[in-house]
């Protein structure tokens, strides 16, 4: 078997401007597969979409089941893959997720089961970025009774666990910079963030878990001083709440006695092993599509078993990576929890996919169909920007 064609595709907007990077490596033998570089916001689409331009032709002519093999052509092959990075690994991520699904397909076996089994039937998920909003004409939260309305309808949904930045929109209009996160929370602004708190809690009850979202615009001290103040309404983790660097992630776990995730910004084991050496994070949050795919994340899932430490796939992507994501945790001893980001939930990102898997109370179960149970929608190849290599 042989790779004989890779088409690549660079999505037309979808909501929120996302431009998702999609990847179909065709074989000889009429078997293809599909992956996406999860880099589709935050000002990198572009340069993921020319990644995987660069590293397309050295897949040509190789076994697509040499998917260790390929990985290290693909890793080797960059000057600039060495010790990780969102754009190289990106690229590496996309078509290791289609080799893959193409091994699936070949064995007619679901990706789980290639990954050495399935530990449980169903996922728990959580109901992920609240301050969002849900759906279509969604508005962002603002007011505390505001947080407390998108909590409801995440328990109404089934949801058991709530995750939201508390610290992003000022109360009436606009958001609050980063430089108001750093060094010291003003009274007032930390007073606001607890009143949010305090209702999403009030919604809840006792028994929904909560998750605080920093994207890192706090540093370690407003970090420290905002995690102390809402460790009282019982937080299952806390996320992002500094730049990912394994001393100051050590120094507010230290100091606040909350759990500790990270890990969309962290990329490769290298990279996740001085995470774990320093004992930083308690929950790592790989992302499938720009971690290094499959292959590399199943061995930072593995490594951090070795710590005891809790895994949840990082997920904020179309239904491709999705669908592989669910398959890898549910082939991990040491998931903790899905996240169903509102995001990605919306219906020009689905509608690029053939399947949309959605959570039942609150609960997903893993795709059954052979390799990652997901394709590229052949709507998506109208709507995007496509490149054939051969």
């Amino acid at each position: 078997m042989k790779i004989t064609k890779i088409d690549l595709l660079y999505c037309d907007p979808v909501e929120g401007g996302w431009r998702p990077s999609l990847c179909r490596i065709y074989t000889d033998e009429g078997i293809y597969g599909d992956g996406e570089v999860a880099l589709s916001y935050g000002g990198a689409s572009q340069a993921a979409f020319a990644m995987l331009k660069d590293m397309a032709n050295r897949l040509i002519g190789m076994n697509p089941l040499d998917h260790e093999v390929i990985w290290q052509k693909l890793y080797q092959g960059c000057f600039w893959s060495y010790n990780g990075g969102p754009i190289v690994f990106g690229g590496i991520s996309a078509f290791d997720i289609a080799l893959w699904d193409i091994k699936g397909k070949v064995y007619g076996q679901p990706l789980y089961r290639l990954l050495g089994g399935k530990h449980r039937d169903t996922l728990k998920a959580y109901a992920s970025q609240l301050q969002n909003g849900w759906g279509v004409g969604r508005k962002t939260a603002r007011t505390p009774a505001d947080y407390a309305r998108q909590a409801e309808i995440a328990v109404e949904k089934g949801f058991k666990a709530v995750k939201y930045n508390f610290l992003t929109f000022r109360e009436d209009e606009g958001r609050y910079p980063r430089t108001e996160q750093t060094a010291y929370l003003d009274p007032e602004y930390l007073d606001l963030a607890e009143a949010r708190i305090a209702a999403v809690r009030e919604a809840v009850g006792s028994k929904v878990d909560i998750i605080l979202e920093n994207h890192c615009y706090t540093d370690a001290q407003s970090a420290v001083q905002f995690g102390n103040m809402a460790k009282k309404y019982g937080i299952l983790y806390y996320e992002e709440p500094v730049v990912p660097h394994e001393d100051t992630l050590a120094y507010v776990h230290q100091q606040t006695g909350i759990p500790v995730a990270s890990g969309e910004r962290i990329y490769s084991r290298w990279q996740f092993k001085k995470m774990l050496d320093k004992q930083a994070i308690q929950v790592i949050q790989p992302d499938l599509g720009n971690s290094g795919g499959v292959t590399e994340v199943k061995k930072i899932c593995d490594m951090s078993y070795v710590y005891e430490a809790g895994v949840q796939i990082h997920v904020c992507g179309t239904p491709i990576v999705t669908a592989a994501s669910l398959h890898m945790e549910a082939a991990l001893p040491n998931f903790v929890i899905h996240e169903y980001n509102v995001n990605t939930e919306m219906p020009q990102m689905t509608s690029l996919a053939l399947h949309h898997y959605e959570p039942v109370n609150g609960s997903f179960t893993v795709p059954e169909l052979p390799g990652i149970g997901n394709e590229i929608a052949p709507e998506a190849f109208k709507r995007s920007q496509v490149v054939t290599i051969e």
